[in-house]
């Protein structure tokens, strides 16, 4: 696992229940962040295979599920292209949790953001307004 995953995996593990929008087939994080005692739920808009200690849930963000969401401390994805960076903020927002997304080289943030840095890499944290 990258620098980066590992340094993600530990931001994460603070939390209590954490939801993964768009796991496709990578569910590394997801599955060692459950290790660590954290709540893991990832979503996929087709059946996704998961570890066992990760649930797993068809759901498309531009059309929640929103009870897929709730109790979430943090919603996360990685390599989020900018289309889908305002569903998942506003999927967060609805539900009162933290939402951290990276994305892929170049593609910009599309909605208010604060950047930290966890390892060599960048992770938006959208604005909760």
């Amino acid at each position: 696992m990258s620098d980066f995953a590992g340094e993600l995996v530990d931001a994460l593990a603070d939390a209590e229940r954490v939801v993964e929008v768009g796991v496709g087939r990578r569910p590394d994080v997801a599955a060692r962040v459950a290790a660590r005692g954290v709540a893991v739920v990832a979503t996929d808009v087709i059946e996704r295979e998961t570890p066992p200690d990760v649930a797993f849930v068809v759901d498309d963000v531009t059309a929640p599920d929103i009870g897929v969401y709730e109790g979430a401390d943090v919603v996360f994805a990685r390599n989020l292209p900018p289309e889908l960076q305002r569903p998942v903020a506003d999927v967060a927002r609805r539900v009162g949790a933290a939402c951290w997304f990276t994305t892929l080289g170049g593609d910009p943030a599309v909605v208010p953001v604060e950047r930290r840095t966890l390892g060599r890499e960048t992770v938006f944290v959208a604005s909760r307004n």
